[in-house]
């Protein structure tokens, strides 16, 4: 099995975005956290991972880990050894995931689990290679993380990082979006959203009406955030091939009524529905604005510069969590048999024997 290693990454900024004050989003605080951490250190010791790597932050959520480390030494609980990456600025933007995540990548992580929102998993996406990940919902828009208790992320990330359970079968590739605006680029796991303003302001994207085009991956029907959508109109699978693309506007002949962001039900006109194939280039239609990727404004372009929006089947590798613990049940991984008493050299019938 060799060095059984796993990477955790937690954003401390995820879940306080606009869409926190302006749609009454919950919070979840650092607390918890760090004790999702927790959890999934004891999971991990319980299938054998010998080595956690773990992100260091400024918010508290390293240090709540730290000082839990510290009260366990001692103790008959047991996790693995925790390496915290420190030794690097704390810049509190998004360069400290990836900067954390290639540095997991370089010692030898075998899956990498972030936590956050849909940004934070773009970002673990872009720095995680080939590394199978699992993004564990702690943001305000999550529609790319799952909502999973972290006792059982932990058996499942634990139990592939061991080779207990082959990746081949439980893992999958993602699809991703691929936004170019001149010489720059950007990735997207669910959605590419274009905007008539001119500046990035605010980078969460909670206001449709500012939106004219949107291209998405995948469109579930029960998402949040502006995948939504067209998730109620031309639904689209994660393991579908393709991916769905439509323009916005208020005169549009028909309109749905999608969950931009949590408490933030509104009606949205779309027109034009083009199903996105592998490889298909899509041109943007604006002649200048901003460009949003999952959720969050990254690029702005001016005439001349011609966006284009490309789907890719190359996207990450993300590890599927009940294919993980259904194929430990087929083997048996967690089961155990309890020890049967050492019999004596005697037999029962000669101990109960008459005497002679």
């Amino acid at each position: 099995m060799g060095d059984a290693v796993v990477g955790v990454v937690a954003n401390p900024l995820a879940g306080r975005d606009i869409r926190r004050l302006v749609t009454q989003a919950s919070v979840f605080p650092t607390a918890e956290k760090a004790n999702m951490i927790q959890r999934m250190l004891t999971a991990f010791d319980a299938v054998g991972v010998h080595r956690v790597l773990l992100s260091t932050d400024l918010g508290g959520i390293s240090a709540s880990v730290f000082r839990a480390i510290e009260r366990r030494r001692g103790q008959d609980v047991r996790w693995p050894e925790v390496e915290f990456l420190d030794g690097q600025p704390i810049r509190q933007t998004a360069q400290d995931t990836v900067d954390a995540v290639r540095r997991m990548v370089t010692a030898g992580a075998r899956v990498i689990v972030c936590l956050g929102g849909d940004g934070t998993a773009r970002v673990t996406a872009s720095a995680a290679g080939d590394v199978p990940m699992l993004a564990l919902s702690t943001g305000t828009n999550n529609a790319f993380p799952a909502v999973r208790e972290a006792t059982i992320a932990g058996l499942a990330a634990g139990l592939v990082a061991t080779g207990a359970v082959p990746a081949d079968g439980v893992v999958t590739r993602a699809k991703l979006l691929e936004v170019r605006a001149g010489d720059r680029a950007e990735t997207a796991l669910i959605d590419v959203a274009v905007s008539t303003q001119r500046h990035v302001g605010t980078r969460a994207v909670w206001d449709p009406a500012t939106v004219t085009q949107l291209f998405c991956a995948f469109a579930e029907p029960d998402a949040i955030g502006l995948s939504s959508i067209l998730g109620q109109l031309s639904p689209v699978a994660r393991h579908e091939p393709h991916g769905v693309t439509a323009r916005l506007t208020p005169e549009a002949p028909r309109s749905v009524l999608a969950p931009i962001a949590p408490g933030l039900v509104v009606p949205v006109g779309v027109s034009e529905i083009e199903r996105m194939r592998p490889g298909s280039v899509h041109p943007v239609d604006a002649r200048a604005g901003v460009i949003a990727v999952d959720g969050e404004r990254e690029l702005t372009f001016e005439p001349g510069e011609s966006p284009t929006v490309r789907l890719r089947a190359d996207g990450p590798r993300c590890l599927d969590v009940p294919a993980v613990l259904a194929a430990s049940a087929r083997l048996g991984l967690l089961r155990r048999t309890r020890d049967r008493p050492r019999q004596s050299t005697s037999s029962s019938e000669d101990l109960h024997a008459p005497t002679v």
